[in-house]
């Protein structure tokens, strides 16, 4: 094994393990491993330059996967804009409450739960429903991410592998 496959390994489980936090760049400290590892290894144009821009594009794509289904999610239970940024803000509150992993999920329903009844006005029952879909769109989110990570982390370990 060699220094840049070591630093694409722990860059990539770092960010394998970020997946799961919100507004932890993972996919970026991902990108970050393997274009740190391209440049300790000699960068080489027509070796690291395509698989750089191969990990740019599934960053891009993985960022937008994430963000998409989340709001999916939400707007197909009936979510409400106050629902998608209450979720968010409680993704923020909930990575310091001292519960993980249902810090993760705890927070971003609650602070769409509490947009849904405060700030849009919405029955229990609809506020509920939009609180499901954040859960939906969260989760399908994280595991759409996670399988661009695993694949990203398969050809780059391949690629640094024995260089």
């Amino acid at each position: 094994m060699t220094l840049p496959f070591i630093i694409f390994l722990v860059l990539w489980i770092v960010g394998v393990i970020c997946t799961f936090f919100p507004l932890v760049p993972a996919t970026w400290i991902i990108f970050a491993g393997a274009f740190i590892a391209a440049l300790l290894d000699g960068y080489q144009a027509a070796q690291d330059l395509p698989i750089i821009i191969v990990f740019g594009v599934l960053a891009v794509v993985a960022m937008l996967v994430d963000n998409l289904a989340a709001s999916w999610g939400a707007r197909k239970y009936g979510g409400s804009k106050q629902a998608m940024w209450g979720a968010l803000a409680g993704g923020i509150v909930g990575l310091f409450i001292p519960l993980p992993p249902f810090n993760l999920l705890i927070g971003p329903m609650l602070g769409a739960l509490l947009a849904e009844l405060l700030f849009a006005h919405r029955p229990l029952n609809e506020a509920l429903s939009s609180t499901w879909g954040t859960l939906v769109g969260l989760l399908s989110g994280m595991a759409a991410k996670l399988v661009l990570h695993v694949l990203i982390g398969i050809y780059g370990l391949w690629h640094f592998w024995g260089k």
